[in-house]
């Protein structure tokens, strides 16, 4: 890999001990007749979030990227991470189209695709949290083939439960293990050798004695363990070499649905300063970032990058 051009740090003002938004969808439709509005996206909604999100400065990268401090976007752009929870066939289904199966161009990934193709600098990732035991993106093909479609392109899978269960309520190590453990297993059966490192909370984490199991545990001689937990609201979080970085416990901003909310997307786009998020200065080997947030940086977590001070 070339090392990026010098950039100048007064006009670029690399911040990469700032906030990064990792995004919460759920449900994307046509048009909107009846039911939830608030986890409810329309397709032309989307369409204008990404020349929305485009237009100022974002960049998608992957949640492995984020994990493993690993993030690459061009100088002056801004990390954001695209998460989808359910596996709905709005979010990504296939058709046949000339003899094979390809993305529904009216999905959520048929519509990054097509903007990927124009705007290749604003990436094209997402993890999809699916209960493998409900249907999966339903349309045409096997599960088998939806999923392989997808990580064949980059995007990742994550966990969600087998059956999308309320883990809240469950009482037993036992049933937690066949509901994480169970969902990797059959991933394993439908995506040879795939392995699932991140996990969406379908509501909320079980007592405290049983949340040992939400990170690793075992299923039929399956193990899992998951290097992030997703949470269902409602902040950005912070960059991987933040002092106060968890993965385990990652805040998520939720998409704006039919209703806005406060601290939904809409609403951080209007209220998160520039200043206050994780821009890139588009060297993916150093850490660049204002004198006065080097306080925040722990320095153990530079993994041999090197931190620029300015």
């Amino acid at each position: 890999e070339e090392t990026p051009p010098p950039i100048d740090f007064e006009e670029v003002r690399p911040n990469e001990a700032g906030r990064i938004m990792v995004v919460m969808f759920h449900n994307f439709i046509q048009e909107y007749e009846s039911g939830d509005k608030e986890f409810t996206t329309t397709f032309d909604e989307f369409e204008g979030l990404l020349d929305t999100l485009y237009s100022k400065d974002y960049s998608l990268i992957s949640l492995s990227d984020y994990l493993n401090n690993d993030i690459s976007v061009p100088a002056g752009r801004i990390p954001i991470i695209f998460t989808f929870d359910d596996g709905t066939s709005g979010q990504f289904n296939l058709v046949m189209e000339d003899g094979g199966l390809t993305a529904n161009s009216k999905s959520a990934v048929g519509i990054m695709e097509e903007f990927y193709k124009q705007h290749p600098d604003f990436g094209l990732e997402g993890t999809f949290y699916v209960n493998l035991g409900l249907g999966t993106f339903q349309g045409e093909g096997t599960v088998a083939e939806r999923l392989q479609y997808l990580t064949d392109r980059g995007f990742e899978i994550g966990n969600h439960t087998l059956h999308h269960a309320a883990l809240n309520e469950i009482k037993s190590a036992e049933k937690i293990q066949e509901e994480i453990g169970g969902n990797q297993k059959k991933m394993y059966e439908l995506v040879p050798g795939y392995r699932m490192i991140s996990f969406s909370l379908p509501y909320g984490l079980p007592s405290s004695d049983l949340r040992e199991y939400v990170y690793r545990g075992q299923y039929q001689g399956v193990s899992y363990e998951n290097m992030a937990v997703m949470l269902v609201g409602a902040n950005p979080t912070v960059s991987p070499v933040n002092k106060e970085y968890n993965p385990l416990s990652t805040p998520r901003v939720r998409a704006s649905g039919i209703e806005p909310v406060d601290m939904d997307l809409g609403w951080w786009l209007e209220k998160l300063s520039r200043a206050e998020q994780y821009v890139s200065d588009g060297n993916p080997d150093t850490i660049a970032v204002p004198e006065e947030k080097e306080e925040s940086i722990d320095r153990d977590r530079l993994e041999g990058k090197e931190l620029v001070l300015y």
